[in-house]
C-alpha cells in the first residue's frame, strides 16, 4: 500500500470515530449507535415474530446511525403491510451489499447508482423502485470546499486534500474521477492526498472540519442537511454541480420469489396515498416512489466505460 493509501485508512479510523464528536443533526435530535456487525432489526408486532424475515440492506450513502435514525419508521411500515418481519441491514461499503445481494443473503436493498450498473452487468441486479425527491428521479455530484476557502472552480484542489465516499460511490468517486479524466488526470496526479469517509455525510463533515479542502458528494444529502441547517453544511460551499444522473434505486435479487417481488414493490408504490406512509416519507423528504427506467443509468455506464480505457 502507497503513502497516500495509509493515509487514507488512518485518516478514516478517525473519521469513523463517534463521527469527531460532531454530526449533520441537531443536538436536540436523538442518536443511535450502530455496530456494523450486527443486523439492525425493527420492533414490530408480536405475531409477525414467527414468520420468516424480509432481509433489507441499507448501502451506507449516510452514516450508520443517521441511516438507522432515518429508516427505521419505513422498515417498521413495511413490516406492518408486509406482515412479516423485517430485518435492516447496514455494511460499510458498497460492495458488500452487492455481494450480500449476489449470494441471495438479502430479499432488497437500497443500493448507489454505480453499484446498481455495476451489479445489474455482473449477477442482473433487478430494479424495483425508486424514490422521487424535488420532482425528479435524478440527482448529481456536488463538489464542495470550505465556506471560507479562496477555491472556487475544480482548477483550485490542484494538490489539495480531497474526500472520497466509496470506492463504489457514483457521486462519491466515480465521477470526480471521470471529471479529472477528461483532462488527462487522475485522483493520484492531481490530488495531494485522497481519504475515503464511507458516507456523504462524513465527507460534508470533513470539508466543514477542514480535514480534506474538498470533497464531492451525493447533492440530495447534501440539499437535506441544508435545509434541517446543519452546521457541517454550512460550513461549505459548492464550487461545481455535475450533470443529472438516475437516482439511487431499491433492487433486488433476479431470482427473487416474484410474490415477494411484487409484495414490495406495491407497498413503496403506494406508501405516498396512505396518510402513514406519506409521513414517513415527508421526514425524509422523498415524495414517493416510483418505477425507474433501467435506460436513466446510461450515463453511470458510460462514464464507467471512458475510464475502463
Amino acid at each position: 500500500m502507497n503513502k497516500r493509501g495509509l493515509y487514507g485508512v488512518f485518516a478514516l479510523m478517525f473519521l469513523l470515530l463517534p463521527l469527531f464528536l460532531f454530526s449533520c443533526k441537531k443536538t436536540d435530535e436523538k442518536t443511535v449507535a450502530v455496530d456494523l456487525k450486527k443486523e439492525i432489526r425493527t420492533q414490530r408486532d408480536n405475531d409477525l415474530n414467527n414468520r420468516q424475515s424480509i432481509r433489507i440492506a441499507v448501502a451506507a450513502v449516510i452514516s450508520p446511525k443517521e441511516t438507522a435514525v432515518y429508516y427505521d419508521e419505513m422498515m417498521k411500515y413495511v413490516s406492518r403491510k408486509l406482515e412479516r418481519p423485517i430485518e435492516l441491514i447496514q455494511r460499510k461499503t458498497y460492495q458488500e451489499i452487492n455481494d450480500m445481494l449476489e449470494r441471495k443473503e438479502l430479499d432488497l436493498a437500497f443500493v448507489c447508482s454505480g453499484p446498481y450498473v455495476t451489479g445489474h452487468d455482473k449477477f442482473g441486479m433487478e430494479l424495483l423502485v425508486a424514490p422521487m425527491l424535488y420532482g425528479k428521479p435524478f440527482y448529481q455530484a456536488y463538489f464542495i470546499v470550505h465556506r471560507n476557502s479562496p477555491i472556487k472552480d475544480i482548477e483550485g484542489l490542484r494538490g489539495k486534500r480531497f474526500a472520497f465516499t466509496d470506492p463504489n460511490s457514483n457521486t462519491g468517486k466515480l465521477v470526480p474521477t471521470y471529471v479529472l479524466s477528461k483532462t488527462g488526470e487522475t485522483p493520484e496526479t492531481f490530488f495531494k492526498e485522497v481519504i475515503y469517509t464511507y458516507s456523504h455525510d462524513n465527507s460534508i463533515k470533513a470539508v466543514s472540519k477542514r480535514l480534506v479542502d474538498g470533497a464531492s458528494v451525493d447533492g440530495l444529502i447534501w440539499d437535506y442537511c441544508n435545509e434541517k441547517s446543519s452546521e457541517c453544511v454550512k460550513g461549505t460551499k459548492i464550487i461545481y454541480k455535475s450533470p443529472l444522473f438516475g437516482i439511487p434505486p431499491v433492487v433486488v435479487h433476479p431470482q427473487t420469489p416474484l410474490a415477494v417481488k411484487e409484495s414490495l414493490k406495491k407497498i413503496f408504490l403506494e406508501m405516498d396515498k396512505d396518510p402513514e406512509g406519506k409521513k414517513i416519507l415527508s421526514e425524509i423528504r422523498i415524495e414517493r416512489f416510483i418505477v425507474p427506467e433501467d435506460s436513466s443509468y446510461n450515463s453511470v455506464r458510460e462514464m464507467q466505460k471512458w475510464l475502463k480505457k
